[in-house]
């Protein structure tokens, strides 16, 4: 099916139907193409089917503060772009750029014509923003519960020794194999007490703000501790985070909420219908699908032929726009590339209806197929023309798929720099 234009996703949005979960990939983190059209799926499902967040692959505390603003929190910021220029953590292009800026102003705009309790949120998944969220932690409790700002003090005092720096607490975790684990416990058992028995509601978002940090904390602790392990455990033990954390924001939000996920694709396809899941990966797809079946979840991912894309040569260098060669022969994105007479295309996977064309795209048996699928991380090297691809089923890792057949590099807010970064997705920064 040709994708033209907002209208062109309507069979998406058939497939979707009542889905509770709708979780929506990228082949990059530096491809407007993708970003566009998943914005442009989002406002339908916010504006149309009455969806209630944004959930994506952003640190929690960057999000909260970009969730203020487009819900018009008293004392927030009136443009986006205000607070998208305060995010500062490596790749900050992931979400400091124009096509994120045009997707949160349309936002905050449509929320303001809703009320306070029927605005639609925007809020970060991912597990690395630990002295961020500490600091948050102990900020709530001088606040709100002086007596117990004991505990946060703890956990700081333990942490202070690494400057901030979790590369430092990693390594350090494999003398002391414990770590700060102790005091994170400590911390986070006091926060989950305090939020037991707290009514859902916007009203308490203060509270469950505080205590997802401290389950930020947690999870980025005993992330860190992993890192240095090596192993699959660490990309296991984000991916829980990420799909514990959209739990929690779904029960937040009550039974009738609905959630659309951004994240990469190796985050929102299924694990198990790619070669991660023989190296013991899980991922948010596979987990959505294994918890919330009942529910409905729908899994949508992007890929590209070739074009451009805004990355970096070396981990923490500042982005360029650097070229996607032509895909791999015999890839999904080459076979499609050579099947389709449309630029872009949707397809609906399984027991959904492909477009036509030759080589047997309109089949459907390529779907059913391992066919190698490619996937571009923030570090990314033009000159290496195999690049990553990941061994995939198409229809048991999506339900639908948008092939984008030229893609553009996303254009960044920050002019230069390259921001503060960490080293725990090295080299791939899925």
């Amino acid at each position: 099916m040709p994708l033209t234009g907002p209208v062109s996703l309507d069979p998406l949005l058939d497939r979707i139907g009542d889905a509770r979960f709708v979780a929506v990939g990228e082949a990059s983190h530096g491809t407007s193409g993708f970003y566009r059209w998943r914005a442009e799926l989002t406002r339908r499902l916010i504006a149309e089917r009455g969806f209630s967040f944004v959930a994506v692959e952003g640190d929690w505390p960057d999000c909260a503060a970009l969730h203020h603003c487009v819900t018009g929190a008293p004392g927030a910021p009136a443009d986006p772009a205000e607070v998208l220029l305060s995010f500062d953590r490596w790749p900050r292009w992931m979400w400091a750029n124009t096509d994120v800026l045009g997707f949160a102003r349309w936002l905050r705009a449509h929320n303001l014509g809703r009320p306070p309790g029927r605005r639609a949120g925007f809020f970060g998944l991912d597990v690395y923003s630990l002295w961020d969220s500490l600091h948050a932690v102990l900020d709530h409790l001088r606040r709100h519960d002086p007596g117990s700002a004991r505990h946060a003090r703890a956990a700081e005092r333990c942490f202070e020794p690494y400057g901030g720096d979790p590369r430092a607490y990693a390594r350090a975790t494999r003398l002391v194999p414990g770590g700060c684990e102790q005091e994170v416990v400590s911390l986070l058992a006091l926060m989950r007490s305090r939020a037991a028995g707290t009514a859902a509601g916007d009203g308490e978002f203060a509270d469950f703000a505080a205590r997802q940090n401290a389950e930020v904390l947690a999870g980025a602790e005993r992330y860190y501790r992993e890192m240095v392990r090596g192993g699959p455990e660490a990309w296991n033990v984000r991916d829980r985070h990420m799909a514990d954390t959209l739990d929690r924001l779904a029960e937040h939000h009550g039974p009738d909420s609905r959630a659309v996920v951004w994240e990469h694709n190796t985050h929102v396809g299924d694990a198990r219908a790619t070669d991660m899941a023989r190296a013991g990966m899980v991922s948010v797809g596979q987990l959505l699908r294994e918890r919330h079946a009942a529910d409905g979840v729908v899994l949508a991912g992007f890929g590209s032929y070739e074009g451009t894309v805004i990355a970096a040569g070396s981990w923490e260098d500042a982005p360029r726009v650097l070229r996607v060669p032509p895909a791999r022969e015999g890839s999904v994105e080459h076979l499609l590339h050579r099947a389709l007479p449309e630029p872009a295309a949707l397809f609906l996977l399984g027991d959904g209806a492909p477009a036509g064309g030759e080589n047997g795209a309109g089949a459907g048996g390529w779907q059913r197929r391992p066919l190698d699928h490619r996937a571009i991380g923030v570090v990314h090297d033009p000159g290496r023309r195999d690049g990553a691809y990941v061994p995939t089923v198409l229809a048991g890792r999506y339900d639908a798929f948008l092939h984008l057949d030229h893609t553009e590099a996303l254009t960044p807010l920050h002019p230069d720099g390259p921001g503060r970064g960490e080293e725990e997705t090295y080299p791939t920064g899925f």
